[in-house]
């Protein structure tokens, strides 16, 4: 019985100090790899970002005196409002389909300058609408008569491009996405994952808090993960917190859509016209909807933010800085709207890749290659003519949060080059565990025949 005691501890501390070993090594493996750039799966191509791609390659290769914009149509094959004859000839010949039209690219820009020069009025938007060839102007519940009476006389006067909508409920911030962060503030949205090549941030709405403001993980303030550095509000809404150096799935490429599953992002894109969307957030959860608008402008109560993304997506209180994709391409942030997802809304959100630009950092996990995926700016791109249908889009390759989150915890402690050092111990003392067990062992089996032999001797 005793022996066979013998037998198991010393399997159990030879198996230790040999997993030892391989923990050690492993450690330093993945911290001298750190050094090398990172590397994920090849960027899946947008065939909708592709056909927009055409559409806009076309519009600046024609100019805005003859082209209003462009869109994505049902069939998926972009769209281009041309001025005159000879550019619908062209754009017919890129593989596009051209429609004509009363007011020019410039017309419209000339509009909404117009507007930005009027008296500011909160609970106003507008955007333009290039399907329909006009700037929509919208106001909400808070209008008074008498500033809804100023801006229709307003949109007579610049004319037939500009249409006035009422809309429903009020425009407001979506304070208060994928995953919750809680500040002095209220409650925001984690948008994407971003990096400067030193440093871990999150991005998410400007308008969460200003630079400064302490974020946590949990309500009642008992996580700290980290810190706003850098915020652009108004004007723009996107913020950067810099994660704690502790705090936990930092470093992944995967946004949450509910019920433990994630979206694997790929790529950084440009919204198109015409394009079905998705967004996730803490309050509302997982939504989709259809681009309407590109360059959109917001008055809010709290200030007026310029060059959005105008959607049907519907968000709520809460949902604010989450982030919008489609077919795993990163598009935006969450900035506001009205409505809600009951009875559906406006949504606004910030262009990502401005704010990238603006802050100088870049989507976590993805090669440099994938950050700005180019399209074609003519005709040639087989990708252009067979795009899908924008109906058909799908978020993206959806798959388990949890254990993308486990693994990649794992994994950045493994890679994290301050493990080096503590690598090398685990080495050093798991050799010297199997040199013990090994020394062990022998002086065990010359005390066994000792005995054996002083036995038979006597």
């Amino acid at each position: 019985m005793r022996h066979a005691r013998r037998r198991v501890v010393k399997r159990v501390a030879r198996l230790t100090a040999a997993g030892g070993l391989i923990c050690g090594t492993l450690m330093v493996t993945q911290a001298a790899m750190a050094t090398e750039p990172t590397t994920s799966p090849p960027a899946t191509r947008s065939a909708v970002l592709a056909a927009s791609g055409t559409g806009n390659g076309l519009v600046s290769e024609l100019g805005s005196e003859r082209t209003a914009g462009t869109w994505i149509a049902d069939d998926g094959k972009p769209v281009v409002a041309v001025t005159d004859e000879k550019a619908a000839a062209e754009v017919e010949r890129a593989g596009a389909r051209p429609k004509m039209v009363e007011f020019s690219g410039e017309d419209l820009k000339s509009a909404t300058k117009a507007l930005r020069s009027a008296p500011r009025v909160s609970g106003t938007s507008w955007a333009i609408d290039p399907a329909s060839n006009e700037v929509v102007v919208r106001a909400d519940s808070t209008v008074s008569k008498k500033d809804w009476s100023s801006l229709t006389g307003l949109a007579e006067k610049i004319g037939g491009s500009v249409r006035m909508e009422r809309t429903e409920g009020t425009y407001t911030m979506r304070l208060n996405g994928a995953q919750p962060i809680f500040g002095t503030g209220g409650r925001c949205s984690i948008g994407f994952n971003v990096t400067d090549g030193e440093r871990d941030f999150m991005l998410t709405a400007g308008h969460c808090g200003p630079a400064g403001s302490v974020w946590f993980s949990d309500n009642e303030g008992r996580q700290e993960i980290g810190r706003t550095t850098e915020t652009n509000f108004p004007g723009a809404d996107y913020s950067l917190v810099q994660y704690l150096q502790d705090a936990p799935s930092n470093r992944t490429n995967v946004v949450s859509v509910g019920d433990g599953r994630g979206v694997r992002i790929t790529s950084v894109g440009e919204a198109a016209v015409g394009q079905r969307v998705f967004r996730s957030g803490s309050t509302s959860g997982f939504r989709n909807g259809e681009v309407t608008g590109l360059d959109a402008t917001v008055n809010y109560p709290e200030g007026t933010v310029s060059g959005l993304i105008e959607t049907t997506v519907c968000a709520e209180p809460g949902d604010s800085g989450g982030p919008l994709f489609s077919e795993g391409v990163a598009l935006g942030v969450t900035s506001g709207g009205n409505g809600d997802c009951e009875e559906g809304g406006t949504t606004f959100f910030q262009p990502l890749s401005a704010a990238l630009d603006d802050l100088g950092v870049q989507l976590t996990g993805l090669p440099q290659s994938a950050v700005r995926p180019t399209a074609a700016a003519d005709g040639s791109d087989d990708d252009s003519q067979g795009a899908a249908a924008p109906g058909g889009a799908e978020p993206g390759s959806v798959e388990p949060v949890d254990s993308v989150g486990a693994a990649s915890d794992l994994l950045d402690r493994l890679a994290d080059p301050r493990n080096v050092g503590p690598g090398l111990l685990v080495i050093a003392g798991s050799m010297v565990a199997l040199a013990a067990t090994r020394f062990i062992r022998t002086e065990q089996d010359r005390q066994a025949y000792r005995r054996q032999y002083s036995g038979s001797w006597g």
